[in-house]
């Protein structure tokens, strides 16, 4: 699949099955994260990858999913994400405007999952103070944002932004996604309306 294709068909997934997400593959996502762009070429990030099932359940409470369709939207029991990677941003390199990098290395490990046929769902809603105490994060670092991952169970689908940009769940509960229409946001050699 075309790195293209993987960004037309890649929606966040908050249901996953039980299958492991191998260790080999969180490393992957880590260097792809690691190989993102970087403001200055600083490159504050750090990664933490959770595969071990008592941590990640651990780790579960400590998000909070799909704030539009609450509790709908959070993971069912026996659906939970099987792997995490955490983002750190060590703030003895760069305290401020890291948001850029997180972005960039975030994508890049959102899309190298999605090429292995795992789903992630990216996280910026989490209890950072218990996160960085579970995981055992230094003074220094600063916990940024959560990709949960796992094997899909579900399958969001996109449609164009009609009255609202929120998302919601079909009587079969499905997820749908409101997206802005190509036309509505693509304007060449200049802005035009």
């Amino acid at each position: 699949m075309s790195v293209y294709d993987l960004i037309v068909s890649r929606r966040s997934s908050r249901q996953f099955k039980p299958d492991p997400v191998p260790r080999a593959l969180l490393t992957r996502l880590a260097d792809a994260g690691r190989l993102a762009p970087s403001a200055a070429n600083l490159q504050p990030l750090e990664f933490v990858v959770v595969d071990d099932r008592a941590l990640c359940a651990r780790i579960l409470p400590c998000l909070k999913w799909a704030a539009y369709i609450a509790p709908k939207g959070d993971p069912r029991p026996g659906m939970e994400p099987t792997a995490y990677v955490v983002v750190l941003v060590n703030t003895a390199v760069r305290e401020k405007m890291h948001e850029y990098d997180v972005g960039a290395a975030v994508e890049n490990m959102t899309l190298t999952a999605l090429s292995e046929g795992v789903g992630s769902c990216w996280l910026i809603s989490i209890d950072r103070p218990r996160l960085a105490e579970i995981l055992g994060v230094p003074d220094g670092y600063r916990v940024d944002s959560v990709l949960a991952l796992g094997c899909p169970a579900e399958t969001p689908l996109a449609e164009d932004l009609r009255d609202s940009v929120k998302y919601w769940k079909d009587e079969v509960g499905r997820l749908h996604v409101p997206k802005r229409p190509l036309a509505a946001v693509l304007h060449v050699n200049g802005f035009r309306r």
